[in-house]
């Protein structure tokens, strides 16, 4: 039998013909066969996955998820590998660029969904890929598909020492797409089953993890679109070289801050969460990126800190190791107050606040003998620091003025003695 492409050109009464033999209408009950198993095997697993539904493979309903038309592919293609042992049958050079096709737009789709959720572009994606991928399946089982590549190959230049095509470019263009729709497949999916459940220190790490992966997918995805361009990988070398003296001269410090970005996300010395303190600034670690890390003040502004900073200066981490923090109270009385009425009070004063720990519990010290009174120093533990610092402080500085004027005990005033020489 001739092939598909020679008998629709050449006579598509034959073409009918061939499709109407007993051999194509047992490909047709095949084909049909495959569709049942390929929606009876979607149909168990998510029998089997109730409550744990992958989005992307199984959709929200039995047949448009990825995992159907990738099952109906594969079982076609051993349908034909099973029926065409003695001679082909042209109706499996239809059915199986359909289910190509089917396979290509329903993943196209789903991961533009997910990778780009929201996005107002998505949508004119979702129905560039579907009218490509039909339109390919339609000039393929025509026959002018591959006329056109023929011709498109004839069109060609030298580029350096590689011979480059219009086809080459093209079939490069739809493999870089290809492999970009993959990457973002794979990396959506691995950054959400590592950050689903990560908190706290993990979530850094985990972090890095999906990020280090997706670099590296793009950066493999790149050369397979290079090379299925036809440009030697060699030649990259010499391009590897300068930007590698690019980075060392001219992108020194931004070099420094994705290198610092990962090295903060791997030993984890500052975490999402933590409260720190760099450059004067104070407040809660909100994110980490490759290059830099925000951080978010208890009034609200936020600040872009370069990763290198938080290498190469002091960084207070008030939450490093636990988070636990401590605080001191400086109050002063007359010296014929009683003190040990005193203590009692500051420490009721600490106690009464619900934020205040009660291990380790509040204690009181005389620090001092000041010039104006006796000086009590107050010391406290408190645990969520993303509460706030200062407003905690207020409320015991208020609580120990209430409880000392209750008390009728003195906050003594700066007394000073002048002496007025007479003149001579």
């Amino acid at each position: 039998m001739a092939n598909l492409k020679t008998v629709h050109v050449a006579d598509p009464m034959a073409w009918l013909d061939s499709l109407a033999r007993p051999e194509s209408l047992q490909a047709l009950a095949a084909f049909a066969l495959c569709l049942f198993l390929a929606w009876l095997m979607v149909w168990g697993l998510r029998r089997l996955l109730r409550g744990h539904e992958l989005k992307i493979l199984l959709g929200h309903q039995l047949v448009d998820g990825v995992l159907f038309p990738i099952l109906l592919l594969g079982l076609t293609f051993v349908a034909r590998t099973l029926l065409t042992e003695d001679h082909p049958l042209a109706v499996f050079d239809i059915l199986l660029p359909v289910c190509t096709s089917l396979a290509v737009i329903r993943l196209g789709v789903k991961v533009l969904q997910v990778a780009f959720s929201g996005a107002v572009f998505v949508r004119a994606l979702e129905r560039t890929i579907s009218w490509l991928a039909w339109a390919c399946v339609v000039l393929w089982v025509t026959g002018i598909l591959p006329l056109v590549l023929g011709e498109l190959e004839q069109i060609h230049w030298k580029l350096g020492g590689t011979l480059v095509s219009v086809r080459t470019l093209i079939e490069g263009a739809l493999t870089a797409g290809a492999v970009l729709i993959v990457v973002l497949w794979i990396s959506a999916a691995i950054e959400a089953r590592l950050l689903k459940s990560a908190t706290g220190s993990d979530l850094s790490l985990r972090k890095v993890i999906s990020n280090t992966v997706r670099a590296m997918l793009m950066f493999v995805g790149l050369l397979m679109a290079l090379s299925s361009v036809g440009i030697d990988l060699t030649a990259l070398s010499v391009l590897g070289g300068a930007v590698g003296v690019g980075i060392g001269f001219g992108l020194q410090k931004l070099a420094a801050n994705y290198v610092s970005g990962f090295v903060i996300l791997a030993e984890r010395s500052v975490r999402i969460g933590d409260t720190v303190k760099v450059d004067g600034f104070e407040g809660r670690i909100t994110d980490i990126k490759a290059r830099y890390t925000v951080i978010r003040s208890p009034n609200g502004r936020e600040s872009i800190v370069p990763n290198e900073l938080m290498i190469t200066q002091r960084v207070e981490n008030m939450t490093l190791s636990d988070a636990k923090l401590a605080q001191t109270v400086i109050v002063l009385v007359a010296y014929d107050s009683p003190v040990d009425q005193v203590i009692g009070l500051l420490l009721q004063a600490c106690s009464s606040q619900e934020r205040v720990l009660a291990d380790p519990a509040p204690s009181v010290a005389l620090s001092a003998f000041g010039a104006d009174g006796l000086e009590f120093t107050v010391s406290y533990w408190f645990e969520d620091p993303a509460s706030g610092l200062l407003n905690l402080k207020s409320d015991i500085h208020l609580a120990i003025l209430k409880a000392l004027k209750a008390h009728q005990i003195e906050i003594p005033y700066p007394q000073r003695v002048v002496h007025l020489q007479p003149p001579p």
